[in-house]
């Protein structure tokens, strides 16, 4: 099954979503990754949703991924003996650690790191952001805050803190144990919440070995101070839209995605937009026009996915949210201005000589018009050098590693192909020659141009240009 597109569309399976016949659904309207957020989901449940994905893997002979997103701490008040209390504004509010009921304008706060963490002048934030108060005086027993919005606030609220780096590992008990059964399973994606620093991708990463690949999503402010350590550590960053909207003014939000994406773009690595990209198809069969267009510049500014989470989980159309988001990709894709656009972004190769094979092969193919650009890879990062170009042409991934494969499959441009390894170089052009023409890239007497590492199977190591016909024939560049 080859996509008509080449931003790639991850779906966040749910109540609504997490059953054979709607995933099948769901990947034939145009989702290449599935998303399981751990915050909802059981071991049991993600073990059947692996099988599924499993089951459709060899159904339509296609990799699919699997992106398994981490809960990460939750910071939350405690109760309040009638249930809420009334703030107001210009009141002063305390947080105690002492554990009791709260109400009389105390709160409980079950979070000894925050009582030694923040300093004067910060900020809280409560349930969502929609409470904002400003620390007066703190201590480690005792924060005394100013309300700066009115309303009734809830027990068991969530807590942010914009302003404060705390003392927290970005993974939990619950997190762990999560990530070792993800890794079980052979997950290609975890995707690690509450990133403040690039220690936290350096933690995951020990736990990971090298099994699962690092999605760091970008939701503190205190991780945009770090956001080029943060990228350079992991393996790809998710713009965690919704959490940045709460800690941060929300005016800020889309400057903050551009800066992100061209971040992750400059660095090869592979860059997810989330977040409320089509929220009214939750209860509605299409979306607003405003939702159109945040998809839409998310696309012409090279994303490499976008991505749906309530309106694929819990949704009245999760399949027809996926089949929405999959026709506005097209047609961005298919703007006159799009190749323009992508082509102002694109980023200097590298001074080494994979980066200047993979800018080459793109010079080349444009250049010549060639049907495809396709990529022998073993670890992945000659097709991700590959995808970092942004060419015109199609990209084919040829591996023989599955979970290459479907790590790859939140990548921009690619179209990936579980093959054998190549027995030489001849073998090499041939394999390439006739998959190109098998999956639809290329007719008999065009040409492509193929990439590789030699020895083949060398992690990293493109240093190698073919250009063939897809026959017989062949001519080496």
């Amino acid at each position: 099954m080859r996509r008509n597109r080449r931003v790639k569309i991850v779906a966040t399976l749910g109540p609504a979503s997490q059953n054979e016949e709607t995933m099948r659904r769901l990947f034939e309207a145009g989702a290449d990754v599935f998303r399981v957020n751990m915050s909802h989901a059981s071991h049991e449940t993600l073990s059947d949703i692996h099988a599924i994905v499993r089951k459709l893997e060899a159904e339509f002979s296609r990799p699919i991924g699997i992106l398994v997103d981490l809960q990460g701490p939750k910071l939350r008040i405690g109760k309040f003996e009638s249930g809420s209390i009334r703030l107001t504004e210009g009141d002063i509010l305390t947080f105690v650690r002492r554990e009791a009921i709260g109400g009389l304008g105390r709160v409980h706060l079950p979070h000894p790191e925050i009582f030694k963490s923040v300093e004067a002048g910060h900020t809280l934030l409560l349930d969502d952001g929609k409470f904002k108060l400003r620390i007066v005086e703190a201590s480690d027993v005792r924060i005394d805050a100013e309300v700066m919005t009115s309303g009734l606030l809830g027990s068991r609220k969530g807590i942010s803190l914009p302003d404060t780096i705390l003392p927290l590992d970005s993974l939990t008990e619950k997190d762990r144990a999560d990530v070792e059964h993800a890794m079980s399973l052979g997950v290609a994606w975890i995707a690690l919440s509450f990133v403040q620093r690039a220690e936290d991708i350096a933690e995951a990463r020990k736990l990971s070995r090298g099994r699962s690949a690092i999605m760091a999503k970008i939701e503190k402010p205190s991780a945009l101070n770090q956001l080029k350590e943060i990228v350079d550590l992991a393996d790809a960053i998710m713009v965690a839209r919704g959490d940045l909207g709460v800690e941060l003014p929300v005016e800020k939000v889309p400057g903050i995605q551009k800066q992100i994406i061209r971040t992750a773009r400059n660095a090869g690595k592979p860059v997810v937009i989330a977040t409320q990209m089509l929220e009214s198809m939750i209860f509605a069969p299409i979306p607003t026009r405003a939702e159109v267009s945040d998809v839409a510049t998310a696309v012409f500014e090279g994303a490499d996915a976008v991505m749906l989470s309530a309106e694929s989980a819990v949704g009245k159309y999760p399949v027809e949210a996926v089949a929405t988001m999959d026709r506005v990709a097209i047609e961005v894709e298919r703007d006159p201005l799009y190749e323009a656009i992508i082509h102002a972004q694109r980023i200097d190769p590298e001074a080494t000589g994979a980066d200047a094979i993979s800018a080459a092969a793109r010079t080349v193919a444009e250049t010549l018009n060639l049907s495809a650009i396709i990529c022998y890879t073993a670890s992945g990062a000659t097709s991700l050098r590959a995808a970092r170009e942004r060419p015109h042409q199609p990209i084919l991934a040829l591996t023989p590693i599955p979970t290459t494969a479907r790590k790859l499959s939140v990548v921009w441009g690619l179209h990936c192909v579980l093959t054998d390894d190549p027995r030489d170089l001849d073998d090499m052009v041939a394999k390439a020659s006739r998959i190109a023409y098998q999956e639809g890239f290329a007719l008999p007497g065009q040409r492509v141009i193929i990439s590789a590492g030699v020895p083949l199977g060398t992690p990293g190591a493109t240093n190698m240009l073919r250009i063939a016909f897809v026959g017989d024939e062949t001519e080496e560049f």
